[in-house]
């Protein structure tokens, strides 16, 4: 290609530019390479400055290096004749762990021009390591009653390799008793386990001894054994039985310490301390699960208690061992499979290297300023990270590999335009995370208004809350810089609260609400209010959010009744389940605070509290014991309504219960004095008896009359004459028959018996059968009720008394008075003639007798007199 003299120097900078893009394209490829590990030094690896395309005379010139982050010295370059070559021991294990891909990256760097190159250096596995079983012996207690088929746990071996290399698999020695089981899984270790063949017994066989041999799939074939050595129990024998054999869990590399990972749930059929299990980790548990784990000994809970990092280690195979408390104590093993989940809790981390400073203006476009490599330790989608420029810029970042990106010149530069720039390079993930931060001033302007977090607050706070109490409010944000975001607030006026506005050190406001007064949730239960947030903008702008407060209900009312004092009547005898009367409070709290118990208070008398129950829950007030107004005319009964608060309020009222009387009382008769026997020449008005009569009720119940019954009379008729007393005057009976005699007055309680002089009548037979004297003094007694004269005359005694009468009185008064007529007797046969002729001249006048009222005797008795007006002449009924 020709190019004109007079544009020499404008050729060679074009020159120049053609190259370094040339350079930068041939810099993006990548050499891949293998090497076994435990490769001695100096083994090849390849040619890499052939691969590469470089000269083997440049390398040295050009500055050929080669550069691999934190493998040191593993690899190196012969610059004579630019072959890679092992430099020291490389051990994958070591260097990769289990993970199944392990290589070694190599970053080539030349100059003149720049240019980078990526070499990856995959390392193998060989089987350099046999299987290990993490203790020389494994011991086993297996109780000689464990039936046929019964497995038994055993720990395998861990080969340090992978792949191939890796796969055990296990043999047993003979045995009658015992063979080898081997489960395999995809996604944990082999779990093996002893199956039993053929029944234990102790006395023939107390021991056993087996070797157990590992045999890895590498080429030679590597070998590794245990002695496991079985005793044979006699006692406790049944071991605890896991729930799950495998339990698996899943949490997230950045859970808490004390966070619960699950719970071992184990059982033992046997009884007492045989069956009371113990949980630990195994006895050859690693060392990082017992920095991260730990297991309560009798839940049975594993707790974290170290922090995970996914990026360290990603699962965790936990052996857990179940012992009983037996003697000998009997065993069982589960696994606990923890795989932990990544999360993005690494910020990438971006260097940038072979920054070419300063740049000049007329650097050509698509010139290579600095090379930039991101590396984010995250995994999965957490650790994918692309990278970009702030726009509006005049430059680009282009990828090259992976996360390695190239800073080109993507415009002209014009240094009297822009001498300076700032770049912001933007690393995301899987959300924008800034890593790489150039500070670029930018002018603001007030384009955001003041937002609070919620449009409607809504607050809860209880109504004995003190005047002076403080709660704290969120604020608003404003998505502004400089003055404006600088925020006042400003609360509406209301009658309770007031808006508190406190700056801390790094002068962020602290907003909080104080009460004024105190708050009523009976007279106000809502309040509504508006906090306005305004910035420092020009022009300002606002935000606002409504407080709904609602106020929360304490137990400040006491129960109030709709009386104090409730009046009732009951008639009594009233039948138990009679409502005497339903008490009602109501309170003004809600909830359970305004819930109301009825109750009597507990300086009630038995007596009440035999005859009254207090429905708590209606108020009713019910009879329930026998109601007698003769015991008692008034009942105070003091009643309580309590509500359920916490402490509980109570309120008070009493409830008189007035008794009104009933006629449920018969009169009761008593003879107070009785003089026998009555001599036959007796003068007329001697008293022969007193009888008392009472009766419990009260006003016209309790008011009483009496009169005596005639049994007959002396001859034909036998007459009886009988005088009631009352007070003011008196009035006997002219005919042959009682009547009740009554004044114009209130009856009292005398009642006045007179046998009057009547002609003795015709004796037949033996005369002296008929002189005997009987005497019946049988009383009806009736109650006075409204109008005691009117009802004079229906006075009844009981049947009672009546036989009283007939079985007491009659029998003395009869014996007593026959005596008497005895020594009379022959007396009367002579007088006979003459007591006839009397008697039939009396005869032909009216009776008459002559009362006078005892007024000295108790009102509250009634009292019978029996008078003689004339002599006895013949037989008194």
């Amino acid at each position: 290609m020709l190019f004109p003299r007079q544009g020499g120097k404008g050729a060679q900078r074009l020159l120049l530019f053609v190259l370094l893009l040339a350079a930068w394209k041939t810099g993006s490829g990548q050499v891949h390479y293998s090497v076994l590990e435990e490769a001695k030094h100096g083994t090849f690896v390849g040619r890499i400055a052939q691969d590469l395309g470089l000269e083997l005379a440049e390398l040295v010139p050009r500055l050929f290096r080669a550069v691999s982050k934190g493998h040191g010295d593993l690899l190196e370059v012969n610059l004579q004749n630019g072959i890679l070559f092992v430099n020291s021991r490389i051990d994958r294990e070591e260097l990769c762990g289990l993970n199944l891909e392990c290589s070694i990256h190599l970053e080539v760097i030349v100059d003149r021009p720049l240019q980078v190159f990526h070499v990856e250096v995959e390392v193998k596995d060989i089987n350099d390591n046999p299987p290990v079983f993490r203790g020389k012996e494994q011991r086993l207690f297996i109780p000689e009653s464990r039936l046929v088929d019964s497995h038994f746990p055993i720990e395998g071996a861990a080969d340090a390799d992978i792949g191939a290399n890796a796969l055990l698999t296990y043999t047993l020695s003979p045995s009658d008793y015992f063979s080898l089981d081997v489960q395999a899984s995809h996604e944990l270790s082999k779990s093996l386990s002893l199956e039993l063949r053929k029944s234990l017994d102790r006395e023939e066989t107390p021991e056993l001894r087996l070797l157990l041999t590992a045999t890895d799939g590498g080429k030679p074939e590597l070998q590794g054994t245990v002695q496991l050595l079985i005793t044979v129990l006699d006692v406790n024998d049944n071991a605890p039985l896991f729930a799950q054999a495998v339990y698996r869990v899943h949490l997230l590399e950045t859970t808490a310490n004390g966070t619960l990972v699950t719970t071992i749930n184990a059982s033992d059929a046997d009884e007492g301390v045989n069956g009371e299990i113990v949980f630990s980790f195994g006895s050859d548990v690693p060392l990082n699960i017992q920095k991260n784990f730990k297991i309560d000994s009798s839940s049975g809970e594993i707790r974290l208690i170290g922090r995970l990092d996914y990026e360290e280690t990603k699962s965790y195979e936990i052996h857990v061992k179940a012992v009983d408390k037996g003697s000998p104590p009997m065993s069982n093993h589960c696994k606990v499979l923890v795989k932990v989940l990544d999360v993005n809790d690494n910020a990438p981390q971006l260097a940038v290297t072979s920054l070419s400073l300063p740049v000049r203006e007329d650097t050509p476009i698509s010139t290579v300023i600095a090379f930039v490599s991101v590396s984010d330790r995250d995994s999965g989608v957490n650790g994918q990270v692309t990278c970009s420029l702030m726009p509006h810029t005049p430059f680009k970042l282009v990828s090259t590999f992976k996360n390695y990106y190239s800073l080109v010149l993507d415009s002209a530069l014009d240094r009297e335009s822009v001498s300076h720039y700032t770049l912001v390079v933007t690393v995301i993930v899987d959300r924008p995370l800034q890593v790489f931060h150039v500070e670029v001033e930018v002018k603001d302007i007030n384009d955001n208004q003041p937002v609070f977090p919620m449009a409607v607050k809504k607050l809860f706070i209880y109504e004995s809350r003190l005047p002076g109490s403080r709660i704290p409010l969120e604020g608003a944000s404003d998505a502004d810089i400089g003055v404006n975001s600088l925020l006042t607030y400003s609360l509406n006026s209301n009658d309770y609260f007031t808006l508190d506005i406190k700056r801390n050190d790094k002068d962020i406001k602290s907003l909080g609400l104080v009460l004024k007064k105190l708050l009523n949730r009976e007279e106000t239960p809502e309040h509504h209010l508006i906090i306005t947030a305004v910035d420092g903008g020009k022009p300002e702008l606002t935000g606002t959010t409504q407080l709904k407060i609602t106020i929360l209900d304490v137990n400040d009312n006491a129960p109030e009744f709709e009386r104090t004092v409730y009046k009732v009547s009951l008639f009594e005898n009233a039948p138990n389940g009679t409502i005497a009367v339903i008490v009602n409070a109501s309170d003004l709290d809600e909830g359970v605070n305004k819930d109301i118990v009825y109750s009597f208070t507990t300086d009630m008398s038995s007596d009440t509290l035999s005859k009254f129950h207090l429905d708590p829950v209606s108020g009713s007030i019910i009879v329930k014991g026998n109601i007698d107004f003769e015991e008692t005319k008034l009942y105070e009964i003091q009643v309580e309504a309590t509500d359920k608060g916490n402490p509980p309020m109570a309120g008070h009222c009493t409830v008189l219960v007035e008794i009104l009387d009933t006629n449920d009382n018969v009169p009761e008769l008593v003879i107070k004095s009785l003089s026998l026997p009555v001599l036959e020449d007796a003068p007329l008005g001697t008293v022969i008896a007193l009888v008392s009569v009472s009766d419990h009720d009260s006003g016209v119940n309790g008011q009483v009359a009496c009169s005596l019954t005639p049994q007959g009379a002396c001859g034909p008729a036998k007459p009886a004459l009988v005088c009631s007393s009352a007070v003011g005057s008196w009035s006997c009976s002219q005919q042959r028959r009682q009547r009740v005699c009554s004044g114009e007055g209130a009856p009292k309680a005398d009642l006045m018996a007179f046998s009057p002089s009547l002609p003795p009548g015709p004796i037949e037979g033996n005369r002296e059968d008929h002189l005997d004297l009987d005497v019946d003094l049988s009383a009806k007694v009736s109650k006075v009720f409204e109008n005691p004269l009117k009802n004079v005359g229906n006075f009844i005694l009981p049947s009672v008394y009546h036989h009283l009468g007939n079985n007491l009185f009659e029998s003395i008064l009869f014996i007593l008075l026959r005596i008497v007529f005895q020594k009379k007797k022959r007396e009367r046969e002579l007088t006979w003639g003459r007591d006839k002729e009397r008697e039939k001249q009396n005869s032909k006048q009216a009776p008459h007798c002559q009362c006078e009222p005892n007024m000295g005797l108790e009102p509250t008795n009634y009292e019978i007199m029996t008078v003689l007006k004339s002599r006895v002449g013949c037989s008194i009924h």
